[in-house]
């Protein structure tokens, strides 16, 4: 009895893990994202000068650097929201007290969701 109820809370733990590494995954993608943001803006400039060399580089609506600054800054906070919350379900396998629900995700999807309208806008307005 006491081998099956130990193997599964190891089942349990190392579920929690897989977790805990899919969000790292998350994180590390909503982080490239943002800098592709970043650095596709700087890229359309120098493309934009290439064609048009005698055009003086105007500096127009730069929100794409702020919003993949802010990207990058979302996955950043990502990461520390699924180590809490792995910590988190790690400490209620272990007393057995596991409560669903976290605000941390809805946090992050929320940002996510304002950045997306933000860049939509931003394609939008650039036509």
């Amino acid at each position: 009895m006491i081998e099956k109820y130990n193997s599964k809370k190891i089942n349990d733990h190392l579920a929690n893990e897989r977790t805990f590494l899919a969000w790292i995954t998350a994180s590390l993608g909503i982080m490239g994202f943002g800098f592709v943001v970043v650095k596709f803006s700087l890229f359309i400039q120098q493309v934009s000068l290439m064609l048009n060399p005698q055009k003086q580089l105007e500096i127009e609506h730069e929100y794409s650097g702020i919003v993949g600054v802010a990207v990058v800054i979302i996955g950043s906070m990502t990461v520390v929201l699924a180590y809490m919350k792995y910590r988190k379900v790690a400490k209620q396998i272990e007393e057995e007290s596991f409560t669903s629900g976290s605000y941390g995700i809805a946090m992050i999807a929320v940002c996510i969701l304002v950045i997306g309208l933000l860049l939509g806008w931003y394609l939008i307005d650039s036509f």
